[in-house]
């Protein structure tokens, strides 16, 4: 599976993952929120994902509530016009062109969110308590890429230093 992804600035990584480490997660990606998922997303596709990104301001997100879904424990990103507007615009590229893309990452759908442990219900139980109430965390988008989920392979698709802001 292919996930689009937004990896944070250095201070929002390092937060995250020192809640992480308080409750023993154990991850091989850097903290991240994503976009979009799919079976694959071709090198067509990453192409004009490239040259739209290139033209969009990625913003910021603050990573406010602390969620927990099924076996996964998150932090929910503060949902506002500019981050529906990117997400739109990666799913108006995406639209007809990848194979078997992600219900739960669709407009609409889409709960943007950063992970924190994905285990067994006691797990998630235990390190909610630790961690609630939790400080928000405002995460800078450092870069934007697509990632292999099943190897861990990241293909840069844009850098925010070169951005437009």
């Amino acid at each position: 599976m292919h996930a689009l992804v937004v990896f944070f600035d250095a201070e929002a990584e390092n937060a995250v993952r020192a809640l992480r480490r308080r409750i023993g997660a154990r991850f091989e990606l850097p903290p991240h929120l994503t976009y979009a998922a799919a079976g694959t997303i071709g090198p067509k596709v990453r192409a004009e994902l490239r040259e739209d990104l290139s033209r969009l301001w990625l913003p910021d997100v603050w990573l406010h509530t602390l969620s927990a879904t099924g076996n996964t424990l998150q932090l929910g990103a503060v949902v506002d016009a500019e981050l529906l507007a990117v997400h739109s615009a990666v799913h108006d590229v995406l639209a007809g062109r990848v194979k078997h893309p992600n219900a739960h990452y669709l407009p609409g759908s889409w709960v943007p969110h950063c992970t924190l442990l994905d285990g067994e219900d006691a797990e998630v139980k235990t390190a909610f308590a630790e961690l609630h109430p939790i400080t928000p965390i405002r995460a800078k988008t450092r870069e934007m890429a697509i990632v292999d989920t099943q190897t861990g392979s990241i293909d840069p698709l844009r850098n925010a230093s070169t951005a437009p802001r």
